[in-house]
C-alpha cells in the first residue's frame, strides 16, 4: 500500500518561503515520476513542478518557474518543493503524486498515486 506523508505547508507574507517535503512508503520511489500539484478554492488542479525518475530532468509551470525548485531524494523515498518568492495567489492545498514511468508530466489525470495535501496560505 502506498503512503505518502506531507509536510512544511503553513502561513506566511507574501515574498516568504517553505519548504515542502512528501515522504512516501510502499514503493520504490526511484522507479516513479513525481509530480507537485495545487487546488486552490473554486478552482481546478494545475500542475505545478515536476521531475523525472532516472534522469532528474525538471518541469515547471510557467506561473511558478524560477521562484519553485523540485527536488528528490530517492535513498530517502521523499520528494521536495522548496517555494521562494511566495505570492498570494500562491495560495492553495499542495499534493504529491507519484506514477510508475521514466517521464513525468504537469497533468493530474496521469497520476496514479496521491499524497493527502498540505496548505500554504500567502497573506499579509
Amino acid at each position: 500500500q502506498v503512503q505518502f506523508v506531507e509536510s512544511g505547508g503553513g502561513s506566511v507574507q507574501p515574498g516568504g518561503s517553505l519548504r515542502l517535503s512528501c515522504a512516501v512508503s510502499g514503493i520504490t520511489l526511484a522507479w516513479y515520476a513525481i509530480g507537485w500539484f495545487r487546488q486552490a478554492p473554486g478552482k481546478e488542479r494545475e500542475g505545478v513542478a515536476c521531475i523525472n525518475s532516472s534522469d532528474g530532468r525538471t518541469d515547471y509551470a510557467a506561473s511558478v518557474k524560477g521562484r519553485f525548485t523540485i527536488s528528490r531524494d530517492d535513498a530517502k523515498n521523499t520528494v521536495y518543493l522548496q517555494m521562494n518568492s511566495l505570492k498570494p495567489e500562491d495560495t492553495a492545498v499542495y499534493y504529491c503524486a507519484t506514477v510508475r514511468t521514466m517521464r513525468a508530466t504537469l497533468e493530474a489525470h496521469r497520476y496514479d498515486y496521491w499524497g493527502q495535501g498540505t496548505q500554504v496560505t500567502v497573506s499579509s
